[in-house]
């Protein structure tokens, strides 16, 4: 009895192996053949199972030929065109503040009066100076004249001719330098009446009548125009082509979008750097708009939009439409039939709501919602479009075949 217990327990467990071994054989060849995927990355066997899928219900577009423009999107600083610092040329107090803060001047408009009274002193003595020395002048040309008729009747030898023309020439230099001395003179007292060197508007004012001020001290004002303005930003280096053809001529029309909806303003590219950034990879470019309702502000970021060239004849699809599959850009686009091909497309723009795209010829039926549902091979039905809300793409819903 024991010898037979032992040999039913041996011909258990050999069953046992030969079964295991059975199952892990099928699991490891199965395991090992690997499975080769279409354009959209699904599996041969996929397109079987969806062609005998029911009908998914989706909403289509039409593949759209038209000109797209190529606009390029970035966040820019306003920057005036000039801001001038207005310091004093001497050392001297303020007698008289002309201007109020935030006034806008002209070129040429009086800011400040500083205290000119010493400078005016020099100026009458310089003056009082040269009076004297045009009576020398004088005497010395009389002097000179004289020696002339004596020298003529052999009274006075050539020397006394040739030293009284020599004092004359000295006298003449001496007056020439008085007369040098005035200009100078007056345009240190020009220094007291500080004008506005551009036009703008005029900033904090840090001074008051009785200020003593300096040319090394702190600015009195700021001025800063304010019409026109430019607004400077930045784009990618890849994009430094397209902003250099936009540059020739006029200069390519450039968007300002004020923030919190306030509305946009139209420039022109005015200005793109010489250089790369190379910490950032970026060029520094400006672009010129009219101020005159002052709705730009130094300082202030706004949106840019800048055309810099225009896709003629472009496939245009909504960018809802696109997918990412595991080899690249696809649409599904609706074939004979009512069934669904995936189609590998080629972004080349893409802006709002809408992108060009390489790889369809315009005008197919391309599945917009609903899109996340289908495989290729399905068999699709159209739903009712949906009312289009204000910023919708402008291709239209395609119609049923």
């Amino acid at each position: 009895m024991p010898e037979r217990s032992t040999g039913r327990a041996r011909g258990l467990i050999l069953v046992a192996i030969l079964v295991l071994g059975g199952g892990a054989w099928y699991v490891f060849k199965g395991r090992g053949t690997p499975a080769t995927s279409d354009a959209s990355g699904l599996t041969p066997a996929a397109p079987q199972a969806a062609a005998s899928a029911a009908p998914v219900s989706v909403s289509l577009v039409r593949a759209e030929r038209r000109d797209m423009p190529v606009v390029l999107e970035a966040t820019g600083t306003v920057s005036a065109l000039t801001s001038v610092d207005v310091k004093p040329q001497m050392a001297s107090v303020v007698t008289q503040v002309h201007v109020k803060e935030g006034q806008f001047v002209r070129r040429g408009d009086l800011l400040f009066t500083l205290d000119s009274r010493s400078d005016q002193a020099n100026l009458g003595k310089a003056q009082a100076q040269l009076q004297k020395d045009l009576a020398a002048l004088a005497d010395a040309q009389r002097q000179f004249t004289r020696s002339q008729e004596l020298f003529a009747q052999n009274f006075i030898s050539q020397g006394a001719v040739d030293t009284n023309r020599a004092l004359v020439e000295s006298q003449q230099a001496v007056v020439a330098a008085d007369r040098a001395a005035i200009d100078a003179a007056r345009v240190a007292l020009s220094y007291a009446r500080i004008a506005a060197p551009s036009g703008g508007r005029v900033g904090q004012i840090p001074v008051v009548a009785g200020s003593y001020v300096q040319p090394g001290g702190a600015a009195l004002v700021t001025i800063t125009q304010l019409d026109p303005i430019s607004v400077a930003f930045s784009l990618p280096q890849r994009n430094l082509p397209d902003a250099l053809a936009a540059l020739r001529g006029s200069g390519a029309p450039v968007q300002a979008q004020l923030p919190d909806g306030r509305g946009t303003l139209a420039g022109r590219l005015q200005f793109v750097d010489n250089a790369v950034d190379a910490a950032t990879g970026t060029v520094r470019v400006k672009a010129q708009f009219d101020n005159r309702e002052q709705r730009l502000w130094p300082g202030a970021f706004v949106g840019v939009r800048l055309a810099v060239r225009t896709l003629k004849d472009a496939v245009v699809v909504p960018q809802a439409a696109i997918v990412q599959s595991p080899r690249g850009a696809v649409v599904f686009v609706v074939e004979e039939g009512s069934r669904v091909a995936a189609r590998p497309v080629q972004v080349l723009h893409a802006a709002g709501n809408d992108a060009a795209v390489q790889g369809l010829a315009g005008g197919e039926r391309i599945v917009l919602e609903g899109r996340q549902n289908v495989r290729p091979g399905n068999l699709v039905v159209e739903r009712s479009a949906p009312a289009a809300s204000a910023g919708s793409s402008p291709v239209r819903p395609a119609s049923a075949p």
